[in-house]
C-alpha cells in the first residue's frame, strides 16, 4: 500500500515531532560593530536595527543579547586612524582588544569571537598590505600573526580569518600555539566568496574598497570544486571549524562541505540577504518574520552547524520557549 505522506502533516503537533531540522539559538553567533569614538549608537542606513555602538554603550546591546539567551559574538572594529598595514589592528589598546577585555570581564558568559582582517583598518580597504595595487599574500601575513596575537592576549575566545589569504590558518595557528594560547580555536573562513552581497556590511564597517575589487583573493562565484580545496587546505592548517559566506547563495557549497568533512560548518548569514529581507519586509511584499526564520531554517537545514547572522536577536524572540504564567515556574509537589 502507498504511504500517505499528509497524515504526518495534520497537526503541528505531529509535524513538530517528524520535524527533520531544527533552528535553535545556541546555532547562533551575533556580529557587533565597535566605533573607537564616545557615546555612539548610530543606526546603519541599509541594515535597519543593526547599529554601530562605541564601547562606553555597548552594554545597551549586550544586556539584550545575554537576555536571549544568545551565547557567542563575532566583533568588528571601527578605528579612529587608518593607515597603509592596518596598524591598528594590532595595537594592544585598539578598539577590538579593549572590546574583548571589556566584553569578557562584564559578560563571561559570553563567547568572544574576533574577525581577523584588515579591511577595517587600512586606509585603502583591502585586507592586507598592498603591492603594486594588489594585496601581498606574504607580507600580509606577517600582520596577520601580529593581530591574532594582540586578540589573544586581549582573553579572546576564538579568532576567525576572513581575509582569503594563502597560509592564513598555518601563520595564525603557529603564532597562537608559540605564545601558549594552544587552547584558541579558529574559525576559518574557509570558503569565501568575492560576493556583491556584501555591500551593506561595508557601509557598516567603512570598509569598502577605495580602488578595484577583491577577486584576486576572494573566490570566484562560479567555482564549487574550488571550495573543497580551500576547506581541505583550512583542515590542514590547524581549523577547527569552516565556514561558508555568504549562505544564501550558497547552500550548495554548504552541503558540500558537510558531507565531505567531519569538522562543524559555519555559514554567513551576510549584510545583503539580511537587508534585503529587511526592505521586502518594509514593503510588505513578503511576510518578514515567516520569511527570515525559513532562510535561517534552509542555511541549517543545508548543513550548517553555526549561523553567523544579522537576524540573530529576532529569531531568538521567536524561538524562546513561552514564559510560564506567574505562580507557575515550579513542579507542583
Amino acid at each position: 500500500m502507498a504511504e500517505r505522506l499528509r497524515d504526518n502533516r495534520k497537526t503541528e503537533e505531529i509535524r513538530a515531532k517528524v520535524r527533520e531540522t531544527k533552528l535553535e539559538i545556541s546555532n547562533f553567533i551575533y556580529p557587533l560593530f565597535i566605533e573607537e569614538a564616545e557615546n555612539i549608537k548610530k543606526e546603519i542606513a541599509s541594515m535597519p536595527g543593526i547599529y554601530r555602538y562605541s564601547l562606553d554603550r555597548i552594554s545597551e546591546e549586550l544586556d539584550e543579547v545575554v537576555a536571549l539567551g544568545i551565547q557567542s559574538v563575532i566583533l568588528f572594529g571601527i578605528p579612529l586612524h587608518k593607515d597603509a598595514e592596518g596598524s591598528e589592528s594590532w595595537n594592544d589598546e585598539g578598539i577590538i582588544q579593549k572590546a574583548i577585555r571589556y566584553i569578557k570581564t562584564n559578560y563571561p558568559s559570553l563567547q568572544v569571537i574576533a574577525d581577523v582582517c584588515f579591511c577595517e583598518y587600512t586606509d585603502h580597504g583591502h585586507c592586507g598590505v598592498l603591492c603594486e595595487r594588489d594585496v601581498d599574500n606574504d607580507l600580509t601575513l606577517v600582520n596577520l600573526r601580529k593581530q591574532v596575537l594582540a586578540q589573544a592576549k586581549a582573553g579572546v575566545d576564538m579568532v576567525a580569518p576572513s581575509g582569503m589569504m594563502d597560509f592564513a590558518v598555518r601563520e595564525i595557528r603557529a603564532e597562537l600555539d608559540k605564545n601558549g594560547f594552544q587552547h584558541i580555536p579558529i574559525m576559518g573562513y574557509s570558503v569565501k566568496y568575492c560576493s556583491s552581497y556584501y555591500g551593506p556590511f561595508r557601509d557598516a564597517a567603512d570598509s569598502a574598497p577605495s580602488f578595484g575589487d577583491r577577486r584576486t583573493y576572494q573566490m570566484d562565484p562560479a567555482n564549487r570544486n574550488e571550495a573543497l580545496k580551500e576547506a581541505q587546505a583550512d583542515i590542514d592548517e590547524g581549523a577547527e571549524i569552516l565556514m561558508v559566506k555568504p549562505a544564501l547563495s550558497y547552500l550548495d557549497i554548504i552541503r558540500d562541505l558537510k558531507n565531505n568533512f567531519d569538522l562543524p560548518i559555519a555559514a554567513y548569514n551576510v549584510s545583503g540577504e539580511y537587508s534585503m529581507i529587511k526592505a521586502a519586509g518594509k514593503n510588505g511584499w513578503i511576510d518578514e518574520q515567516k520569511v527570515m526564520m525559513e532562510t535561517l531554517l534552509s542555511i541549517k537545514r543545508a548543513g550548517a552547524d553555526i549561523i553567523i547572522t544579522y537576524h540573530a536577536k529576532e529569531a531568538a524572540k521567536l524561538l524562546a520557549p513561552p514564559s510560564l504564567p506567574k505562580g507557575e515556574e515550579k513542579m507542583p509537589s
